[in-house]
């Protein structure tokens, strides 16, 4: 532990500073797509409409929410508000907002350099680091560090907090939790892609607005404390604050890392989903991606942040060790914070529910992470895997979501930070590199629009180069 917590500050102190830059930057040169462009984003998530090869924008937002709305958005809260204080949910939400950005372009080039393999597209890093840098070692690398975090190393955060959360809740045993968990996703990622888009389709919506709907309900019900909740987030985001003015530094830090975990833009996690979508302009699907951040960061991650504060259920700890508040004695950093929080309305339903919605969170996580796993590896053959690889690779994510379950929560996270880490400096270095054909797909998407035309990309008038399955409209022609 001392070595993995000594490993993830080096990789992400650096990181966060990265994070918040390249989003920034990305915001100056997109001119705020992620703010302009609302309107398309309603409307390109209500159009469209999946074929054989590809799937819809609403399909392929899922399918990306699936894996961005997970134990991030209420145990990873739960430990930024812990290791940060209150003010760390401001910063959580700057790096939403700079995030749309960073998903904006790592979608749209996901889109631009996607291939069709037996008649499916697939997309994602490694192809867009294939086509867009022409550095074929660097997207084997990419490919096989993204293979390893969703097959081994992030499996067993989702699996983990499952089993916490129904071990607080019910006391049920985390074996049996972990059992039971390990044979439904083996009924899903068994089925194949079809059957992953289709739970991920049904299944997103449904726990989103569920969880949201409670989270409203409960500051309903404080809504006297939410004006003094809301002053002290924002005081403490700044140093501001008398109690947590010491420890803003790991505000902006805490707050940035576990917005990154939780909705992964830069990450790259959601360009694997936008790859696999159907649509006319790459640019389109980019948008769809800007807005899942929102989805996950602005809507659920905040819902949870102002919960745990304005219900008092939460304890903070400074970087030092020592104790700086501690409103709930013996409680650990994670579910149990936002489970105490539901609970001052719903009484002993509340931590139930949200042992529930958790499960249902990272249960898609876990689904989407196999879709992510697979896609890596079909990159890596050339090809469709052989069953043979196939069957190893789900029996590598089955595996480790049933060790996950039932080991040191304080392990299983140290090691998913880890990976995410190092997945996020190889795709935000190569974004740095790859900004300029999003920026030339962007100029000719607004174009398109203010000639009040439904923008279809044209590689060779956009001057984007090796975007090979959309020249002469290849990425719209089924037997392309």
């Amino acid at each position: 532990m001392d070595f993995l917590v000594t490993l993830n500050d080096r990789l992400w102190d650096p990181l966060v500073v990265l994070a918040l830059g390249l989003g920034l930057v990305l915001t100056v040169l997109t001119r705020g797509v992620q703010f302009r462009r609302v309107p398309d984003m309603l409307r390109q998530i209500r159009g469209g409409s999946g074929t054989e090869a590809g799937v819809s924008s609403f399909q392929a937002l899922m399918l990306t929410l699936s894996s961005r709305i997970g134990v991030g958005n209420i145990a990873g809260v739960a430990t930024a508000v812990a290791a940060g204080g209150p003010g760390a949910l401001v910063w959580m939400a700057v790096m939403g907002l700079l995030g749309g950005a960073l998903a904006f372009v790592e979608a749209t080039v996901a889109q631009m350099y996607k291939r069709r393999v037996d008649g499916r597209y697939w997309g994602g890093i490694p192809y867009y680091i294939e086509r867009g840098l022409g550095q074929k070692w660097l997207a084997v690398v990419a490919a096989l560090t993204a293979l390893t975090l969703y097959a081994v190393l992030a499996p067993g955060v989702q699996a983990n907090s499952i089993t916490a959360a129904f071990d607080t809740a019910a006391g049920l045993d985390p074996r049996i939790t972990g059992a039971v968990l390990t044979a439904l996703l083996g009924f899903i990622i068994v089925g194949g892609r079809a059957r992953i888009v289709a739970a991920a389709d049904k299944l997103v919506p449904v726990m989103a607005v569920g969880y949201i709907a409670a989270a409203l309900a409960v500051l309903a019900a404080n809504a006297s404390a939410v004006p003094g909740a809301l002053r002290l987030i924002a005081a403490s985001a700044v140093g501001a604050d008398a109690v947590f003015g010491g420890i803003v530094g790991a505000a902006v830090a805490w707050g940035v890392r576990r917005a990154v975990f939780s909705n992964v833009a830069g990450v790259g996690e959601g360009t694997y989903g936008a790859a696999a979508a159907e649509v006319s302009h790459p640019v389109k699907q980019g948008l769809v991606q800007a807005f899942s951040v929102y989805v996950d960061t602005l809507f659920v991650c905040t819902a949870t942040g102002l919960m745990i504060v304005v219900t008092g259920n939460y304890n903070v700890t400074a970087p030092d060790g020592s104790t700086v508040v501690e409103h709930v004695p013996g409680t650990e950093a994670g579910p149990a914070f936002t489970q105490g929080a539901v609970g001052t309305l719903f009484a002993g339903a509340g931590p139930l529910f949200v042992a529930v919605a958790l499960a249902l969170f990272a249960f898609t996580a876990l689904i989407a992470f196999t879709f992510i796993a697979e896609t890596n590896l079909t990159y890596l053959f050339g090809a469709a895997p052989p069953r043979a690889a196939l069957a190893v690779l789900r029996g590598a994510v089955l595996a480790v979501t049933l060790y996950g379950s039932v080991e040191s929560a304080d392990l299983v996270w140290a090691v998913g930070d880890v990976g995410y880490a190092s997945l996020a400096w190889v795709n935000m270095l190569c974004l740095l590199f790859l900004a300029r054909p999003a920026l030339a797909a962007l100029r000719d998407y607004d174009a398109q629009r203010r000639q009040g035309r439904d923008p279809v990309f044209d590689p060779e008038a956009a001057g984007v180069r090796g975007a090979e399955l959309w020249e002469r409209g290849g990425a719209r022609r089924p037997d392309a």
